[in-house]
Parts: C-alpha cells; structure tokens; sequence
C-alpha cells in the first residue's frame, strides 16, 4: 500500500510539471508577457545566472577541455588513428559531454537557488499576495526566470563549444593557419544538418528542463510549512538530474543506435 502511494504521488508530480511547463511554455512565448516588471526580473536573473559566473566558467570548460583534448589526441596518436582524433573531440567534447555539462552547472549553480526561492514564495505566501492584488505570479516571477535560466545555459553551451573547437584546432595544428581547410572540412562532416540539428534540440532540452524543473517543484511547497521547501527543491533536483540523463541518453541512441 505504501509502495502504490507513493507511486501515484510520484505520478501526479510528473502530471504537475508537465502541466506548469506547458503553461509557462505558452506565457513564455506570449510577446505581451515582457513587461517592464517582468524584463527586469528577466534580466537581473540573466545577471545571476550567467553573465556573473561566464569567466569562471569559461575558465573551468576550458581547463576540461584541453585535458580531455590531450587525452584523445595521444591515445589517438598512440594507437595510430591520429587522423580521427578531431573528429573524437569534436564528437565526445563538443557534441556530448559540454551540453550536459552546462546544464548540470547551471542547474547546481542556479537550478537549486532558483527552486529555492520559489519554494520560499510559496511558503510564505509571497505568490498568493500577488494573486489576491490582481498580479499573475506566472507572468511577473516564474516566466523571467524560466526565460532567464533556459537562456543562460543556451548561451553557456555555445561559447563552451566554441572555446573547445579552439582549442582543438590549437591543440591539433597550433597556430598555423594552414590546418584550417582540413579543420573545417572536418567540422561539416561532423555537424552535418541531421546531428546539428539534434545538438540544437538536445540543447533546447536541456535548457528547457534546468529552466522549468525547480520552479514547478518548487511550487509543491506548502504554504506556512518551511520544512516542506527543502523536501521540494531536493525532489526538483533529482527529477531534473533524472531528465537530463535521460535526454543525453536517447540523444546518444538516437545518433548510434
């Protein structure tokens, strides 16, 4: 009986997410929302999380990336197939694992604090106020946010992936121009119209999931009960960690399998 409970608990939040993200999806994409109250939440959580953490993320991603770069290139090297090591980095790096990593930064950076303070508003009733004096919370706190958050790792990802091609073509050629025509040769081959569209939507997933997760969970929050805030924003961090795998993991069986 216990087992069934919580089954249909679990449920019924899944039905709850999906519900919220198809609303907010709808009010994200409504021109009429962006007020000037909402642009300024919108852009001061665009502050927060992404442009006050980008140099050092940047840093991390390409710290990750020349490691992982000189891994492939000398396993490559060693077992002759220095001819497909670009290739290996641009499909295992630039492809895979910088979305996902993006996305698991943003969502322990910002996802958790972003359901936090959702889970808070609810709790104390900040969100109901706004209901009470004929305000939407939707349009003027959660939209921003969800625009903001779903942006941010957008924006995290490209300039990542376009650190990392550099630094492969440095890594592979060093500062010749000369590899450029084989460089480039490569890259179309990789990114060709089916993968980069793929890529685009996994990270169009991804976004989407880090931006809508916490705050739909964090709305599961009761009302005067504080102790329930962090049970929702704990349950908004697995969910969303559970969604992120699964989507790099159809992602991958899509592509090879």
């Amino acid at each position: 009986m216990a087992f069934a409970g919580d089954f249909i608990f679990r449920l019924r939040s899944w039905r709850r997410i999906l519900r919220f993200a198809g609303i907010a999806l709808v009010a994200a994409l409504s021109p009429s929302t962006y007020g000037e109250a909402t642009r300024t939440v919108a852009l001061r959580q665009i502050y927060f999380t992404a442009l006050q953490i980008l140099p050092g993320y940047l840093v991390f991603a390409a710290l990750f990336s020349l490691v992982l770069i000189e891994i492939v290139v000398v396993s490559a090297r060693q077992y002759g197939l220095a001819q497909y090591a670009l290739e290996l980095v641009l499909r295992v790096l630039v492809l895979e694992l910088i979305p996902l990593l993006t996305a698991l930064f943003v969502a322990l950076r910002s996802g958790a604090a972003i359901g936090t303070e959702v889970a808070l508003m609810r709790v104390t009733g900040e969100l109901q106020e706004m209901e009470s004096a004929g305000e939407s919370p939707l349009h003027r706190e959660l939209v921003p946010r969800i625009a903001a958050a779903a942006l941010s790792v957008a924006s995290l990802t490209v300039l990542s992936c376009v650190i990392a091609s550099a630094l492969a073509y440095v890594a592979l050629y060093g500062l010749s121009p000369w590899g450029f025509d084989e460089f480039t040769h490569v890259v179309g081959a990789v990114f060709s119209p089916a993968i980069l569209t793929g890529f685009l939507l996994k990270c169009l997933l991804f976004g989407l999931a880090v931006a809508l997760i916490p705050i739909a969970t964090g709305l599961e929050a009761e009302r005067g009960q504080v102790k329930s805030a962090p049970v929702a924003v704990l349950g908004g961090l697995v969910k969303l960690f559970f969604v992120l795998g699964l989507i790099e993991v159809l992602s991958l069986a899509a592509k090879y399998v």
